[in-house]
């Protein structure tokens, strides 16, 4: 495989990487320490793969899963998720992000298209889940 294969899959790891440490600190200025410690991991990320043109793929992927996943995470809770149960789900996504990138071309689609499904997602998000509690209303 060449190069641009490599530079795929820092950018895969990196996106999966961001969207696991986006579960971690979801909220607030954690959210800018997560955004932080993804760009950071996809750069050290991108070192271990290869060079300096994995470790910008693996900082940008990072970038991306970070800034994609920490406003769904958020929502999430806001709407009445728990904070460990929402993390442990999240980061197991994370975890398949990152095994992901290994198929030839998914990394980079990976890193791209995180931050389109997060808007779309945001976009269809109500408040909370009413259940049946609307069928209760007399």
């Amino acid at each position: 495989m060449g190069a641009w294969y490599w530079i795929g899959v820092a950018a895969g790891l990196g996106a999966g990487a961001g969207i696991a440490l986006a579960a971690l600190l979801p909220q607030g200025v954690y959210a800018g320490i997560a955004v932080a410690l993804a760009v950071a991991a996809g750069i050290g990320i991108g070192h271990l793969v290869g060079g300096w043109a994995e470790a910008a793929g693996g900082g940008s992927g990072g970038l991306l899963g970070a800034i994609a996943a920490a406003p769904v995470v958020a929502g999430a809770l806001r709407s009445g998720g728990t904070r460990l149960a929402l993390a442990a789900i999240v980061a197991l996504a994370g975890l398949v992000v990152a095994a992901l990138a290994f198929v030839p071309a998914l990394g980079y689609a990976e890193a791209a298209a995180a931050p389109l499904l997060a808007l779309r997602l945001r976009g269809r998000a109500g408040r909370r889940y009413a259940g049946l509690r609307i069928l209760a209303r007399d």
